[in-house]
């Protein structure tokens, strides 16, 4: 009987496949890195082609582990990251380099779509405000910049919908990543006429949209492994399994992923509309449910960022005594780092600020300072940042009592400790919380070919491996430098815009 479930996660880094039985029980998993292109600032690419052998790759990996063949896989779906352009012709080929989330290049587009409509107003059909991260965006840089590839191009797909095209053959995307692209309307849960008229961009150029437990064919080819016939159904975007695999099922729960970047999200019955749209709102897989949620863009990314200045390649460390390294150090400096602050905006941000141009800064630098205080400051940045978006969704009626956390920072400490210490409440730490992105895939997968009879069986999937209180001195610290952690962004914020002035005018 088949009753194994085959989960991938195409992340920003590499794809992890996953094989879950149906008691939610991990049985095997394989992970295959990619490449991530940066070939001028601002633009974030990745290789499709390399998604593609990736994942071949993981699932030949996986199955040979598992020791199984097809006949016992249920379904395969699949978690992706979100927010990408990926231009495809009508046979399913990339005809570029998929333009990823984090890529920044859009901003002319969002001042062009901004004159066609009002930001208020957009923000109220889509959930999101115009930004370069967002899909629309992106193919509106397509148009006006590489107009022949433009040309050819029959869809715009998500980094798991161009892998389900290949297994398939055919082009749909799910509510859960269609919400990501600033063109979906959230109620109707349809691709929005009056944002594609406004974007000046034609609707065909956007795949059918469907329920994320949609079975969208059977395997037609694979490559390494065999898996004709298996049925394949859509899944979701790595924020929405991650919010499913966290166990965050019912209106008014609420986790932390952290990762690259790291966002809060909570579970609700409507959209979410933040009137200082400071957060955001996208389609939970759960179709009776919504995912208000903010997110920034370099959370891990300003730890990995730190560990890669203090321990370059050449000195030989591995990435593990590397963190250990760093982590030791992070503990060795008090709450406060003794009075550095550090905003991690390495790459821009997105909430709360919304500022393509804002960039990272160590404040309130002394030569007393030493290296332990310059690693806490840049845990603590990253905690005050999320401070900011958990206050902005606790603002909207949120009331959140703990918060669970998944993702790769629940095998920090510091962190952890450091994250409740900011926000004022215990963090629970997911058991199994770096594969939940894939469990929520899984999920989706076992309820779309019915093997689960709804969601609800997430819950009994995510057990708390541990909890994290609050001290109450941190506590009582950080909330005074939460608030000149936010002074010292907005003193920053001209500056920021006129770097970027600069850079433009020099190239």
């Amino acid at each position: 009987m088949a009753t194994y479930l085959l989960a991938h996660d195409l992340g920003t880094t590499g794809d992890k496949a996953t094989l879950f039985d149906r008691d939610g029980v991990l049985i095997a998993s394989a992970f295959e890195s990619y490449d991530t292109y940066y070939d001028q600032p601002g633009w974030v690419e990745q290789d499709p082609e390399a998604w593609w052998s990736a994942v071949c790759r993981a699932t030949a990996a996986v199955m040979s582990e598992a020791g199984i063949d097809k006949s016992s896989i249920a379904a395969i779906s699949f978690s992706g990251h979100m927010m990408g352009c990926v231009p495809v012709d009508g046979e399913g080929n990339a005809l570029r380099r998929a333009i990823i989330w984090a890529d920044q290049r859009a901003a002319e587009q969002v001042r062009s779509l901004l004159r066609a409509m009002p930001q208020e107003e957009i923000y109220r059909i889509t959930g999101t405000r115009p930004n370069p991260n967002y899909t629309v965006e992106k193919l509106m840089w397509l148009r006006d910049n590489e107009p022949e590839t433009y040309g050819k191009i029959r869809f715009v797909l998500q980094a798991k919908d161009y892998v389900v095209a290949r297994l398939t053959g055919e082009f749909v995307t799910d509510y859960s990543d269609a919400s990501a692209t600033n063109a979906f309307d959230l109620v109707r849960k349809e691709w929005s006429d009056e944002i594609l008229a406004a974007a000046c961009l034609p609707k065909r150029l956007f795949p059918e949209a469907l329920p994320s437990t949609s079975i969208v064919g059977r395997v037609q080819r694979f490559e390494g492994v065999d898996l004709e016939g298996v049925p394949v159904v859509i899944g979701g975007g790595d924020g929405a399994c991650a919010t499913t695999g966290a166990g965050v099922i019912r209106a008014n729960e609420g986790y932390n992923y952290f990762g690259s970047s790291s966002w809060i999200a909570i579970a609700a019955s409507e959209p979410v509309i933040d009137p200082g749209m400071r957060t955001f709102t996208l389609c939970h897989l759960a179709p009776d449910l919504y995912m208000p949620v903010g997110t920034m863009q370099s959370a891990g990314g300003s730890y990995d960022w730190i560990r890669e200045v203090l321990f370059p390649e050449e000195l030989g460390f591995s990435s593990d005594d590397a963190f250990d390294r760093l982590n030791r150090w992070a503990a060795a400096s008090p709450p406060g780092a003794h009075g550095v602050v550090f905003l991690p905006y390495l790459i821009g941000e997105r909430s709360p600020h919304w500022n393509e141009n804002a960039r990272g800064a160590f404040v309130g630098l002394a030569r007393s300072h030493g290296v332990s205080d310059l690693v806490r400051a840049v845990l603590e940045g990253v905690a005050f940042n999320l401070r900011i978006i958990f206050d902005a969704l606790t603002e909207q009626g949120a009331r959140l009592q703990s918060l669970k956390m998944i993702g790769g920072g629940i095998r920090n400490p510091v962190l952890c400790q450091t994250l409740a210490d900011v926000l004022g409440i215990p963090i629970e730490r997911v058991e199994r919380g770096e594969y939940a992105t894939s469990l929520g895939a899984a999920v989706c997968a076992g309820v779309g070919v019915e093997l689960f009879d709804d969601f609800s069986v997430a819950d009994s999937f995510s057990t708390v491996a541990g909890v994290d209180g609050p001290d109450p001195e941190a506590v009582e610290a950080y909330k005074c430098l939460a608030v000149l952690f936010g002074d010292a962004y907005e003193a920053l914020a001209p500056v920021f815009d006129r770097l970027a002035e600069l850079q433009s005018e020099l190239g």
